[in-house]
């Protein structure tokens, strides 16, 4: 797939100046740090040393003062407590944290995940029922609520009190809860507003100790479970965010949870980045909700005992095969739809139905899809008589406001930016496809439509020496907005040939002015084998790992473009 290359300005040559002065650092690292907006030294020592008095108080977040007198009420009287969450990894982590903080506090408390198939996303009144009949008055609700005025009002009348811990956007009218902790409220004045799902929880037991004179180890001891969710949120690792990601793997790395524990082991894994979290944790966790339950997950990762934490982690793997399984065998369905079919392939859309797909995983086909043709993508499939849909979209592209002004032939849908769920009537399937391509086609730009790879800034291989890296790696975790630096190198040459690993992999070592020699991998970029080969100088565009073979360490360029000169 064509890619743009993107080069990012070097704006303030002053700020890189002085801060190269003052840390006595590399221009190109100095560089680096001004395009994060770190541009004192105060700045960058905070970026680069994390510590917990970085967090904000839990107090300046709005309710949380009433939320926690709430809780103490209900503790003080007995009261049934149920934690509730959602059934993403967000959610269950969320839940897992905060129902094993109160539990070593109050006995008569639970947990409640809603049916992925049965009750949908958020707040059911399935739940609430439930609650009603077995004694709950306090529901504590994570990850999800924030939208759910009827089904709180619908709580009250049945005398169930609601906590709700959320991160999402509010609409224009909040629940009427007891208490709503969620700093994208209009009138909250929390100083970071970017936390997980997981993040809120977190500060939920965090004014409770504080407020309670607990020693902040028994709040810390979740430190892992935020970090899980901080990364398969896909939050930004910035501010508060990248003090939790930081300070939970270094607890994920150390002393995880035995549920964690578990499931690094069954992965085979360890010393694990934020990446390594999203692609081998957070899947595994996942997994549970999307082809059988999610209370399974949160089973594993309240698990106080190794061994059942290993057997209910070997379940879990057991699912997370079974998802790869659909997965492919769907991805590779929807992709012979669409290859099959020049109208398809020559659209600015992708909309796709198979009444046998399996639910769970449409979501992850689509996101498949969106990687493959770079462009807005829904797969549906049938779900209790109706079409059930996921949508993924490209960097840039609002998907939905392009589902709202397709509302008329959906029943509901709902979402951000970049991804969306929705339901419809299955006879309104080929006007959606029309709609959404017309609209699509009518507000996306060209550019948009073309995956664009963003260069930090230029260097010379000899630059990059094991001084460099060591300090390249204080830069992790890295995630949104904080990603792994890409950088740029010119003319460079192949040493030897490049070689396939795998099926579409490639291999080389390269060299500049016949200087510095480095080996790379290039995933997926068996296409540009004739020409690195040719023995003609080109560029590369890459990131800075370690590779560790036989318990060795040596540096590696991991290519992510390859262009001629």
């Amino acid at each position: 797939m064509e890619k743009r290359w993107v080069e990012r300005e070097v704006k303030n040559h002053t700020a890189i100046a002085e801060l190269q002065e003052s840390l006595k650092i590399d221009a190109v690292l100095a560089d680096l740090l001004v395009k994060r907006e770190i541009t004192s030294y105060d700045d960058a020592r905070l970026f680069f040393r994390p510590s917990l008095d970085q967090l904000h108080d839990p107090f300046l977040m709005k309710d949380m003062d009433l939320a926690i007198a709430r809780i103490e009420r209900a503790i003080q009287a007995g009261e049934k407590i149920l934690i509730y969450g959602d059934y993403d990894v967000d959610g269950t982590t969320a839940v897992a944290l905060t129902f094993s903080f109160f539990k070593k506090l109050h006995s008569e408390i639970d947990f409640y995940i809603p049916d992925r198939y049965v009750e949908g996303y958020g707040i059911s009144s399935q739940g609430i029922d439930y609650a009603a009949e077995h004694g709950y008055s306090l529901i504590i609700a994570l990850d999800c609520g924030i939208k759910a005025n009827d089904k709180i009002a619908y709580a009250n009348e049945k005398g169930v009190d609601f906590i709700i811990c959320d991160h999402h956007l509010p609409g224009d009218n909040l629940p009427a809860a007891i208490a709503i902790l969620d700093p994208k409220r209009a009138d909250c004045e929390y100083p970071y507003k970017e936390l997980s799902g997981c993040g809120i929880g977190f500060k939920l037991i965090q004014a409770y100790a504080q407020k309670n004179n607990l020693p902040f180890e028994e709040v810390s001891a979740y430190l892992d479970l935020v970090a899980v969710s901080t990364a398969a949120d896909i939050v930004p690792i910035t501010g508060e965010n990248r003090v939790l990601a930081s300070l939970g793997l270094q607890k994920l790395n150390t002393n995880p949870c035995n549920g964690l524990s578990a499931l690094m082991d069954i992965s085979g894994r360890k010393d694990l980045t934020i990446t390594d979290v999203v692609f081998t944790i957070g899947p595994r966790i996942n997994a549970a909700g999307r082809i059988d339950d999610a209370k399974h997950a949160v089973n594993l990762l309240i698990a106080e005992d190794a061994s059942l934490a290993f057997e209910k982690g070997q379940i879990i793997n057991t699912k997370n095969t079974e998802r790869k399984e659909h997965d492919s065998n769907i991805t590779e369905q929807a992709l012979a739809i669409i290859d099959q079919n020049p109208e398809l392939i020559a659209r600015k859309t992708t909309v796709v139905y198979n009444e046998d797909w399996h639910k769970g995983v449409i979501g992850i086909v689509a996101s498949r899809l969106t990687e493959k043709y770079y462009r807005p993508t829904i797969v549906m499939t049938h779900s209790n008589g109706k079409a059930a849909g996921s949508a993924r979209s490209v960097l840039g592209f609002d998907l939905y406001e392009a589902l709202s002004e397709c509302s008329e032939l959906l029943e509901q849908f709902g979402g951000h930016k970049y991804a969306a769920g929705l339901t419809m009537k299955i006879e309104n399937i080929p006007a959606l496809q029309q709609k959404f391509e017309e609209v699509v086609s009518r507000t996306i730009t060209e550019e948009q439509l073309v995956q664009a790879i963003n260069i930090d800034t230029e260097i010379l291989l000899n630059q990059i020496d094991a001084k460099f890296f060591r300090i390249l790696k204080q830069f992790e975790p890295f995630g949104p907005q904080n990603m792994a630096p890409i950088f740029i190198s010119k003319n460079v040459y192949t040493y030897g040939s490049a070689s396939l690993v795998g099926n579409n992999h490639l291999k080389m070592c390269i060299h500049q002015n016949n200087q510095t020699y480095y080996n790379c991998i290039g995933f997926g970029l068996a296409e540009f084998m004739p020409m690195v080969n040719s023995g003609e100088a080109f560029d590369i565009c890459y990131t800075i790992d370690e590779n560790i073979w036989k318990e060795k360490r040596s540096l590696q360029l991991n290519i992510k473009g390859i262009r001629a000169k």
